[in-house]
């Protein structure tokens, strides 16, 4: 009899630490009363919510295309045209664009597109590449990452058909307000200046 009770007493004492194990980790993944996460977060995770095209999207995000700010043509037969260059609310700079192959022929993406860092290669093909550059400031801005690593733009573009285009955008740091253009970097292809909206 005193066998089943100790046995029973284990299990309540038992319900009871998960309980208090589940609560622990709830609290710990919510945020504070102001909905901001801790201190130990990193700026990339306060990125503006947008849809994150996946690899299956291959470059389905559609930007306004009423508008040109560059026409920037490779010697790989690709051409990359940007619509747009807009601040957003926080502190953001997102570029949208158009990738175009002129030629008649299938062509791979050059994998320089996605940028040299082994962390933005383990989230596969993208423009994590891209580079804006402020003269006047002397900055350098790369594409944002969310908190897993992956590069805040469109991902899965390994191949254009001939004479297709896909859309894509890419997240940057903002400029300063005084910064009215920047120039874009696109590896493989020549340098273009753009106006921020």
């Amino acid at each position: 009899m005193n066998m089943w009770r100790g046995a029973r007493a284990r299990a309540a004492a038992g319900s009871a630490v998960a309980a208090v194990a589940l609560t622990v980790s709830l609290t710990a993944c919510g945020g504070g009363e102001d909905g901001k996460s801790g201190s130990g977060s990193t700026a990339s995770s306060s990125a503006p919510v947008k849809e994150t095209p996946s690899a299956e999207d291959e470059g389905t995000t559609v930007p306004d295309t009423s508008t040109t700010l560059a026409t920037i043509n490779g010697s790989n037969g690709f051409q990359i045209i940007v619509h747009t260059a807009e601040r957003d609310d926080g502190g953001f700079l997102t570029v949208t664009g158009t990738i175009k192959n002129m030629s008649n022929q299938n062509e791979g993406a050059p994998i320089e597109w996605s940028g040299q860092e082994p962390q933005i290669q383990r989230a596969g093909r993208s423009l994590g590449g891209i580079t804006l550059v402020d003269k006047a400031e002397k900055k350098r801005y790369y594409v944002l990452r969310d908190t897993d690593g992956s590069p805040l733009t469109t991902t899965g573009i390994s191949r254009v058909d001939g004479g297709a285009s896909k859309s894509f955008y890419a997240q940057f740091p903002a400029p300063p307000d005084s910064t009215s253009q920047v120039d874009i970097q696109v590896p493989t292809m020549p340098t273009a200046t753009i106006a921020i909206s």
